[in-house]
């Protein structure tokens, strides 16, 4: 009896110009190839059960064959945890998908993503400039000064929600002056939510690779600007994985 073929792991696809062998860098350790469909490649792996396992680990490999496979390549991320049955089923989806992803190829080529965060540094500051930015809460704070906590729980139950509203305001005004300065520079970017008072900004930019230095360069001059009141986190360049949302889908087995 023939031993069953091995699933396929897909990582992304690519345009198939050429071998790709990154060795064995996969999940699991399992080697890297490309299978092909015309002029289209999916970049996958052989998947032995338990392999895509939802693991650090298996996140990491996923994101590192990305990473390398992107220094040659545009490349379309595919959503980890995607296995097809075998080869026929990987040239399959190729086919089905073609023209959406060549279409895809070709608006990411040349393009990388770029990842920011920008945090306040000091939160104590920060609340004191709420303050005095706020007439009302000035008033209220003046007007239970000195008087026992038990007597004004509602006011400073007040005070605590105008506080966290003109702070969320601040955030959206200060990381809206941030975000105005770096799409000057992007073809596209994802804002998304921030995480905690102390995080102004959360945002994802699709950059030309020839303009990546002028980027890195803007990045270099807001952290020296904002030196003493902002702290930025800045990554990649990755692929364009909040650009892409591939959820390959294989075939329906027979049952």
């Amino acid at each position: 009896m023939a031993a069953r073929e091995e699933g396929k792991y897909l990582y992304g696809i690519i345009e198939a110009r050429g071998g790709l062998n990154l060795g064995p860098v996969g999940l699991g350790g399992q080697e890297v190839a490309v299978i092909a469909y015309r002029d289209l490649g999916a970049v996958i792996s052989n998947a032995p059960p338990g392999t895509c396992a939802i693991a650090k680990e298996n996140l990491l490999a996923h994101e590192r064959v990305l990473e390398r496979v992107m220094e040659e390549h545009a490349v379309l991320p595919v959503r980890f945890g995607t296995v097809a049955a075998n080869a026929e089923e990987i040239r399959w989806i190729l086919e089905r998908g073609y023209r959406e992803l060549k279409h895809l190829l070709r608006d990411m080529d040349g393009k990388v993503e770029l990842g920011v965060k920008a945090l306040w540094r000091d939160m104590d500051h920060i609340f004191r400039e709420v303050a005095e930015e706020n007439e009302e809460i000035r008033r209220l704070r003046a007007g239970i000064a000195g008087r026992p906590s038990r007597l004004t729980h509602v006011q400073r139950i007040a005070i605590g929600q105008m506080v966290q509203a003109a702070l969320e305001a601040k955030k959206e005004r200060e990381g809206e002056e941030l975000l105005r300065d770096l799409r000057r520079l992007a073809v596209d970017h994802r804002v998304h939510r921030t995480i905690g008072d102390r995080m102004l900004l959360n945002a994802v930019f699709l950059v030309d690779r020839d303009r990546e230095g002028e980027f890195d360069d803007l990045m270099e001059r807001l952290e020296h600007r904002h030196r003493e009141r902002l702290k930025f986190v800045y990554v990649g360049p990755a692929p364009p994985y909040n650009f892409v949302d591939l959820a390959l889908s294989p075939r329906e087995r027979a049952r």
